[in-house]
This record gives C-alpha cells, structure tokens and sequence, in this order.
C-alpha cells in the first residue's frame, strides 16, 4: 500500500508542486540563517535605510537588516508549525489506537474527550495564554499540539478499527500478540499514511497561528516572525516600505501555508477513495 500511494504522490501536480514550494521555505529556514551576514537583533544600522549591496531588502524602523529579519522569521514560523505537528501527531496516534483496541469504555471516554477538545476555541486559549502568562514559544507550541489532536486521533481510530478485524491481526491475537505488540507491529505502520495528512494539516493551522499571534504582539519581540515582521510594516506602509520589507513577509508566509495545502490536498485525494471521483 505504501509503495502504491508513493507512486501515485510521485505523478501528482498539486503534490510535487506542494513539496517543491515546502523543500525552498525548508532551506531558506536551515542554511539561511548561516548564510545572511548580520544578527537580526543588531540595531547598528540606519533606519529605514533603502535597500542596497549592503542590505538587499533595506532597514526596519529599528536599524535591523530586514533580510536577517526575515530569514530568522522563516525559520521560527517553520519551527513552531513542525513542533506542533509533531507533537500532535503523537498524542493523536496514541489515543486513536488506544481507543480502537479498547473499544469499550475507555475508547468511548477517550473519544468523548476528543469531542471536547474539538469544541475548544483553540485560537482564543492561545490568546489568552500568551496575553496573560507570555510564555515561551516551545510553551505555547505544546498548548496548540495539546488542543489539536482531535480529528487526527478520530481518523486513526476509523482505520485501526477496520484493520482490527483484518485476518493477519486476528491471527497475531491467536497466536498471543500483545496489545503493544499488534498496535506496534501491525496498526501502526499500516495506518501510516493517515500520519502525513495529520502532520502537514496540523503544522499549516499552526503556521498561521503563530503568524497571527506574532501580528498581534502576544509573543517576545525578540523572537523575529513572520506575523511581526507584518505587523510592523503595515505601520509604516505610507512611506512606501511595502514591497521590500511588507510583501517579502507576506510572500513567504503565503507560501509556507501554500505548500502544506497543496500536499494535504494531494494527500487527502489519494488517501480517501471517496474524494478522487471529485478531483478526477
């Protein structure tokens, strides 16, 4: 199965597109940081100084090199949407086999939980989170992985329960498989695939998230991001700062959140038998 969907990923155009957008943001966000030559805190420079050789995208209002600045926010605002990601892949991968296997009343409590969760304005706690505590970015990134796990966990559960009734998982329970060893050995690769989905959906909310909360000012102004850089630009948009210091924000943001779109759409396409009649 694995190799069919990686087959079918490798000849899809909104996939290969997606991959190829996320592969640039991902290098701008690892090598970039080595590669601009000044700190993005240093605030030597003259303000609002236009672009030139020096600094190809110009000067913020705090003498900071844009281009640094902007770098920097790549690699944070990647950062905290793979944080999340991953940590809600985690806990969704847990309770959805653990809620499967158990499927009585631990795995309808656990559910119930999940129904909970879902119903959670998550952007409104991470508001107030950071408004009233201001914690670290690693500290709301696990509050956001915390309040996203549901749906996740709800898919994986659908298909460990068909694959729990499948002949080679029954058989590995007549032989006497473990509980550990038949969700290790067998639910867990085979509902794999669900994993990419769950991933890119999750790290594109949380790129936005992170963007928005950084526009509003709910995190340290030390940490350079996207959504400040946004913010901070639109202030002075008047003195026609916009296309050196306003749209490479935007741009890079736009394509970060593009990217994990295009691949969950290809993902979710070949993934669901029900969605390719749509997509043709």
């Amino acid at each position: 199965m694995h190799r069919k969907v990686t087959a079918t990923l490798k000849g899809d155009k909104w996939f290969i597109t997606g991959a190829a957008m996320g592969g640039l943001m991902a290098l701008i966000a690892l090598v970039g940081p080595y590669l601009v030559p000044y700190n993005p805190q240093e605030m030597s420079f003259q303000p609002f100084a236009r672009p030139s050789w020096e600094h190809p995208l110009g000067v913020n209002d705090g003498g900071q090199d844009i281009l640094s600045e902007l770098v920097h926010g790549v690699r944070n605002s990647l950062s905290f949407g793979a944080m999340v990601g991953g940590l809600a892949l985690i806990l969704a991968v847990g309770v959805g086999l653990v809620a499967s296997w158990y499927d009585g009343v631990v795995g309808k409590l656990l559910m119930s939980c999940a129904d909970i969760f879902m119903a959670i304005p998550s952007v409104m706690i991470l508001i107030l989170v950071a408004a009233l505590f201001q914690p670290s970015a690693t500290v709301l990134a696990l509050v956001l992985a915390g309040l996203s796990w549901p749906t996740t966990a709800k898919a994986v559960r659908a298909q460990a329960l068909v694959l729990r009734d499948a002949l080679h998982v029954r058989a590995a329970v007549q032989m006497g498989g473990s509980a550990w060893y038949i969700m290790t050995r067998h639910l867990v690769p085979e509902t794999f695939p669900l994993y990419l989905v769950g991933f890119v959906a999750k790290a594109r909310m949380a790129v936005f998230t992170e963007a928005s909360l950084g526009f509003l000012g709910l995190f340290d102004p030390e940490r350079k991001s996207l959504g400040e850089m946004i913010h901070y630009a639109l202030r002075y948009y008047y003195m026609d700062t916009w296309w050196n210091w306003l749209f490479p924000a935007v741009l890079c943001l736009s394509v970060s959140i593009m990217a994990a779109g295009f691949m969950a759409i290809s993902l979710e396409r070949v993934l669901d038998p029900r969605l390719r009649s749509l997509w043709g």
